[in-house]
Protein backbone atom coordinates (compact mmCIF):
# COMPACT_ATOMS: atom_id res chain seq x y z
CA UNK A 1 0.00 0.00 0.00
CA UNK A 2 2.72 2.17 0.90
CA UNK A 3 4.46 1.34 -2.62
CA UNK A 4 1.27 2.21 -4.28
CA UNK A 5 0.60 5.84 -2.40
CA UNK A 6 4.07 6.83 -3.12
CA UNK A 7 3.91 5.60 -6.78
CA UNK A 8 0.52 8.23 -7.23
CA UNK A 9 2.37 10.77 -5.69
CA UNK A 10 1.17 13.71 -3.99
CA UNK A 11 -1.98 13.94 -5.70
CA UNK A 12 -3.24 10.65 -3.66
CA UNK A 13 -3.39 12.33 -0.60
CA UNK A 14 -6.47 14.24 -1.17
CA UNK A 15 -8.13 11.06 -2.41
CA UNK A 16 -7.30 9.13 0.81
CA UNK A 17 -8.62 11.83 3.41
CA UNK A 18 -11.96 11.48 0.86
CA UNK A 19 -11.71 8.04 1.19
CA UNK A 20 -11.21 8.10 5.18
CA UNK A 21 -14.11 10.92 5.42
CA UNK A 22 -16.28 8.50 3.17
CA UNK A 23 -16.19 5.12 4.81
CA UNK A 24 -16.56 7.12 8.40
CA UNK A 25 -19.84 8.86 7.19
CA UNK A 26 -20.93 5.14 6.09
CA UNK A 27 -20.27 3.56 9.03
CA UNK A 28 -22.10 6.77 11.14
CA UNK A 29 -25.45 6.29 8.85
CA UNK A 30 -25.34 2.80 8.85
CA UNK A 31 -25.38 2.72 12.91
CA UNK A 32 -27.91 5.82 12.91
CA UNK A 33 -30.44 4.79 10.25
CA UNK A 34 -31.23 1.64 11.87
CA UNK A 35 -34.94 1.05 11.65
CA UNK A 36 -35.32 -0.44 14.86
CA UNK A 37 -33.79 3.13 15.88
CA UNK A 38 -35.80 5.50 13.65
CA UNK A 39 -39.22 4.11 13.15
CA UNK A 40 -39.50 1.55 16.35
CA UNK A 41 -42.80 -1.04 15.36
CA UNK A 42 -45.24 -0.68 17.93
CA UNK A 43 -44.04 2.62 19.40
CA UNK A 44 -47.68 5.08 17.88
CA UNK A 45 -49.98 1.94 19.97
CA UNK A 46 -47.72 2.39 23.27
CA UNK A 47 -47.64 5.84 23.16
CA UNK A 48 -51.46 6.31 22.89
CA UNK A 49 -51.83 3.79 25.34
CA UNK A 50 -49.57 5.18 27.73
CA UNK A 51 -50.85 8.63 27.29
CA UNK A 52 -54.79 8.04 27.44
CA UNK A 53 -53.75 6.32 30.81
CA UNK A 54 -52.35 9.52 32.32
CA UNK A 55 -50.45 8.49 35.08
CA UNK A 56 -47.45 11.00 34.24
CA UNK A 57 -48.07 12.66 30.81
CA UNK A 58 -45.16 14.58 31.16
CA UNK A 59 -42.47 12.24 31.95
CA UNK A 60 -43.99 10.02 29.39
CA UNK A 61 -44.08 12.47 26.73
CA UNK A 62 -40.15 12.95 27.60
CA UNK A 63 -39.15 9.77 27.82
CA UNK A 64 -40.95 9.48 24.25
CA UNK A 65 -39.38 13.01 22.47
CA UNK A 66 -35.61 10.91 23.95
CA UNK A 67 -36.90 7.49 22.33
CA UNK A 68 -36.47 7.52 18.43
CA UNK A 69 -37.01 10.72 15.85
CA UNK A 70 -40.36 9.04 15.37
CA UNK A 71 -40.81 9.15 19.25
CA UNK A 72 -40.22 13.34 18.67
CA UNK A 73 -42.67 13.26 16.22
CA UNK A 74 -45.28 11.52 18.12
CA UNK A 75 -44.87 13.48 21.17
CA UNK A 76 -45.30 16.88 19.32
CA UNK A 77 -48.76 15.56 17.99
CA UNK A 78 -49.17 14.42 21.68
CA UNK A 79 -48.81 18.06 23.80
CA UNK A 80 -51.27 19.62 21.47
CA UNK A 81 -53.78 17.00 22.68
CA UNK A 82 -57.24 18.81 22.97
CA UNK A 83 -56.22 21.33 20.55
CA UNK A 84 -58.29 21.29 16.62
CA UNK A 85 -56.68 18.60 14.34
CA UNK A 86 -54.94 21.44 11.94
CA UNK A 87 -52.91 22.55 15.07
CA UNK A 88 -51.95 19.07 16.04
CA UNK A 89 -51.03 18.65 12.21
CA UNK A 90 -48.85 21.52 12.19
CA UNK A 91 -46.78 20.49 15.09
CA UNK A 92 -46.28 17.12 13.85
CA UNK A 93 -45.34 19.01 10.58
CA UNK A 94 -42.75 21.04 12.58
CA UNK A 95 -41.41 18.22 14.46
CA UNK A 96 -41.28 16.02 11.11
CA UNK A 97 -39.10 19.04 9.39
CA UNK A 98 -36.99 18.78 11.94
CA UNK A 99 -36.50 14.97 12.07
CA UNK A 100 -35.86 14.79 8.67
CA UNK A 101 -33.51 17.52 8.49
CA UNK A 102 -31.61 15.41 11.26
CA UNK A 103 -31.84 12.21 9.02
CA UNK A 104 -30.57 13.93 6.15
CA UNK A 105 -27.38 14.80 8.15
CA UNK A 106 -24.27 14.11 6.48
CA UNK A 107 -25.11 13.13 3.31
CA UNK A 108 -24.66 15.74 1.44
CA UNK A 109 -21.35 15.08 2.39
CA UNK A 110 -20.90 11.71 1.10
CA UNK A 111 -22.59 12.66 -1.84
CA UNK A 112 -20.23 15.51 -2.55
CA UNK A 113 -17.20 13.49 -2.21
CA UNK A 114 -19.11 10.86 -4.53
CA UNK A 115 -18.96 13.56 -6.60
CA UNK A 116 -15.69 15.39 -6.74
CA UNK A 117 -13.55 12.02 -6.47
CA UNK A 118 -13.46 11.16 -10.04
CA UNK A 119 -12.43 15.05 -10.40
CA UNK A 120 -9.75 14.53 -7.74
CA UNK A 121 -8.72 11.44 -9.79
CA UNK A 122 -8.84 13.08 -13.20
CA UNK A 123 -6.81 16.06 -11.77
CA UNK A 124 -4.42 13.22 -10.76
CA UNK A 125 -4.24 12.06 -13.97
CA UNK A 126 -3.36 15.58 -15.76
CA UNK A 127 -0.76 15.79 -13.34
CA UNK A 128 0.60 12.61 -14.21
CA UNK A 129 0.57 13.41 -18.01
CA UNK A 130 2.36 16.88 -17.62
CA UNK A 131 5.32 14.58 -15.72
CA UNK A 132 4.92 12.83 -18.97
CA UNK A 133 5.10 15.63 -21.05
CA UNK A 134 8.21 16.66 -18.61
CA UNK A 135 10.05 13.33 -19.23
CA UNK A 136 10.76 14.54 -23.12
CA UNK A 137 13.31 16.69 -23.91
CA UNK A 138 15.62 16.96 -26.75
CA UNK A 139 18.00 14.85 -25.89
CA UNK A 140 15.47 12.46 -25.33
CA UNK A 141 13.37 10.73 -22.76
CA UNK A 142 13.53 9.73 -18.99
CA UNK A 143 12.12 6.40 -18.71
CA UNK A 144 12.25 6.85 -14.96
CA UNK A 145 10.15 9.87 -14.93
CA UNK A 146 8.04 8.29 -17.44
CA UNK A 147 7.10 5.53 -15.57
CA UNK A 148 6.18 7.84 -12.95
CA UNK A 149 3.91 10.02 -14.98
CA UNK A 150 2.26 6.56 -16.44
CA UNK A 151 2.02 5.78 -12.32
CA UNK A 152 0.68 8.92 -10.81
CA UNK A 153 -2.14 8.90 -13.46
CA UNK A 154 -3.13 5.75 -13.54
CA UNK A 155 -3.55 5.48 -9.86
CA UNK A 156 -5.29 8.29 -9.32
CA UNK A 157 -7.86 7.68 -12.03
CA UNK A 158 -8.53 3.82 -10.53
CA UNK A 159 -8.60 5.21 -6.91
CA UNK A 160 -10.99 8.29 -8.09
CA UNK A 161 -13.35 5.72 -9.11
CA UNK A 162 -12.57 3.48 -6.16
CA UNK A 163 -13.84 5.83 -4.01
CA UNK A 164 -16.58 7.42 -6.15
CA UNK A 165 -18.73 4.56 -6.54
CA UNK A 166 -19.30 2.42 -3.41
CA UNK A 167 -19.65 6.43 -1.65
CA UNK A 168 -21.98 7.24 -4.51
CA UNK A 169 -24.06 3.32 -3.98
CA UNK A 170 -24.27 4.27 -0.20
CA UNK A 171 -25.88 7.79 -0.66
CA UNK A 172 -28.17 6.37 -2.86
CA UNK A 173 -29.02 3.88 -0.22
CA UNK A 174 -29.52 6.12 2.22
CA UNK A 175 -31.24 9.03 0.38
CA UNK A 176 -34.02 5.75 -0.37
CA UNK A 177 -33.58 5.08 3.58
CA UNK A 178 -34.74 8.38 4.57
CA UNK A 179 -37.40 8.57 2.48
CA UNK A 180 -38.88 5.57 3.45
CA UNK A 181 -38.61 6.55 6.84
CA UNK A 182 -40.28 9.88 6.51
CA UNK A 183 -43.53 8.43 4.18
CA UNK A 184 -43.41 5.66 7.32
CA UNK A 185 -43.27 8.71 9.92
CA UNK A 186 -46.20 10.46 7.96
CA UNK A 187 -48.93 7.44 7.89
CA UNK A 188 -47.89 7.14 11.47
CA UNK A 189 -48.79 10.75 12.40
CA UNK A 190 -51.66 10.76 10.56
CA UNK A 191 -52.97 7.51 12.92
CA UNK A 192 -52.02 9.54 15.60
CA UNK A 193 -54.08 11.96 14.61
CA UNK A 194 -57.15 9.77 13.93
CA UNK A 195 -56.83 7.96 17.10
CA UNK A 196 -56.50 11.22 19.42
CA UNK A 197 -59.59 12.63 17.93
CA UNK A 198 -61.66 9.29 17.95
CA UNK A 199 -61.72 8.41 14.53
CA UNK A 200 -59.86 5.49 14.75
CA UNK A 201 -59.88 2.74 17.74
Amino acid sequence: MKDIVLAAGWPIWPLLAASIISVALIIERLVALRRSKVVPSGLLQRAVGEFKRGANNDRMLEELERHSPLGRVLSAGLRNFGTSREVMKESIEEAGSAVSHELDRYLTTLGTIASISPLMGLFGTVVGMIEIFGSQSPSGSNPQQLAHGISIALYNTGFGLVIAIPSLIFWRHFRALVDSFAVEMEQQAVRLVEFMHGDRK
